[in-house]
């Protein structure tokens, strides 16, 4: 197949490549210096399977049909199959996700590849495929949602939980591409997934080929979970810290539980990144004139976590004066090189508020200010300057400086 990407952050990066195994993949975007990195097989994203697969095509022992380009002709000309996976930040004002990255993605393949089958990927409000179709008058539009953690993006395409495509049941043409579709990313998986047991005894990887209303539904509802999942132990953990118990213990005994099971369990500063926040607010959104307590709520407690961690931290910071608080890394996870709606920033936001001096330790940022404070690349001279460190998640750079670091990270994990 001739495949074209449009968009190479995780989503977009990891699909490319997963596909360029067996098919011919040219990746599009807007940035030229991404282009060339990728044109020189150096992953211009953190995702360590990504970075081992494009070194595998450069020295020739896994190779990769793959071209990257900032040109909308030689991306989509001819091509099979387009698949979208643009940024869609949720816009606060419209209390919606702002799509036109997808619209505008869609009228460029239109322009060169009029028959192709778009795929898309990025994260989009329910029933906005079969609108796109309708007000487009395009009836080779599916929706196929991604199910991936920053930083192992392409590790979890290799080894999907399950795969979605989104196609109307009553459109023959529109079903067999889907399932088309969905063949292309099985023949991309790891061999091993086509011969694993699923919980519920069917072997190899689950497909489900749903309406695209559905298969919208299913990529919030579960990223909604996995946020309720977060805010739950979250609030576990301020519950503990203020009655003075062992997080710890509570949530290792909540989680024996085999309904309720180990996963997602770590406390942090909140639930962040590129997925989670804005998705949670475009279901409460899309909840409108449904009756809804429990979506409400989740988007509630993550501000409501934070405003405690910046309490806990100004409370230990104690009587000193001109306290200087140092935030280790802005971003999310582990392993990852997004600082996009990092939880770690709502913290610093309120602790800037109460007048507390911040110092970002940020490697990765060129920039010497961060939202108007100063970021700093020298991590002895960091710990040595801050008061107290606040780290989401730890790293063995601090083991010198345990007495000075607030973190919420128990389990050492995300």
């Amino acid at each position: 197949m001739r495949i074209a990407v449009a968009g190479t952050g995780y989503v977009g990066l990891s699909i490319a490549v997963l596909l360029a195994q067996h098919n011919e993949v040219r990746a599009l975007d807007i940035i030229p210096q991404k282009v060339e990195l990728l044109n020189q097989r150096i992953s211009p994203i953190v995702d360590a399977e990504i970075t081992a697969f494009l070194n595998a095509d450069s020295d020739g022992s896994h190779p990769l049909n793959l071209m990257a380009t900032t040109e909308a002709d030689q991306a989509y000309n001819d091509v099979d199959y387009a698949i979208i996976a643009t940024p869609t930040n949720y816009d606060s004002q419209k209390n919606f996700f702002d799509t036109s990255s997808v619209e505008d993605a869609i009228a460029a393949v239109r322009q060169y590849a009029p028959h192709a089958w778009i795929v898309i990927k990025s994260t989009i409000p329910v029933g906005y495929t079969n609108q796109l179709r309708k007000t487009l008058n395009d009836d080779h539009i599916l929706f196929s949602p991604e199910f991936l953690r920053e930083g192992h993006a392409l590790y979890d395409n290799l080894h999907p939980s399950r795969i979605v495509v989104g196609a109307p049941h009553d459109d023959e043409q529109s079903v067999i591409a889907a399932k088309n579709f969905a063949a292309l990313l099985v023949a991309g998986a790891d061999a091993a997934e086509s011969e694993r047991t699923n919980a519920d005894g069917s072997f190899g990887i689950p497909e489900l080929i749903v309406d695209p209303t559905e298969a919208e539904a299913i990529k919030l509802f579960a990223n909604t979970y996995l946020a309720l999942r977060v805010a739950y132990f979250n609030e576990l953990d301020t519950y503990a810290e203020m009655r003075g118990l062992n997080t710890r213990a509570i949530i290792q005994g909540v989680c024996l539980d085999p309904r309720i099971g180990d996963g997602y369990n770590n406390p942090s500063f909140g639930y962040g990144g590129y997925c989670l926040p804005k998705d949670t607010k475009q279901l409460l959104a899309n909840y409108d004139k449904v009756p809804q307590n429990l979506i409400e709520a989740i988007v509630d407690s993550n501000r409501t976590r934070k405003d405690f961690i910046a309490s806990d931290i100004e409370h230990r910071l104690g009587g000193i004066n001109k306290p200087i608080v140092g935030i280790y890394r802005l971003t999310m996870k582990a392993g990852s090189d997004n600082f996009r709606q990092s939880a770690i920033q709502g913290v610093m936001k309120r602790l800037k508020a109460r007048g507390i001096t911040v110092l970002v330790y940020e490697p990765t940022l060129d920039d010497s200010e961060f939202f108007g404070s100063k970021v700093t690349h020298d991590l002895e001279s960091f710990k040595q300057q801050c008061h107290i460190i606040v780290a989401n998640r730890w790293n063995c750079d601090l083991d010198n400086v345990k007495s000075k670091v607030y973190t919420r990270d128990l389990f050492r994990r995300d």
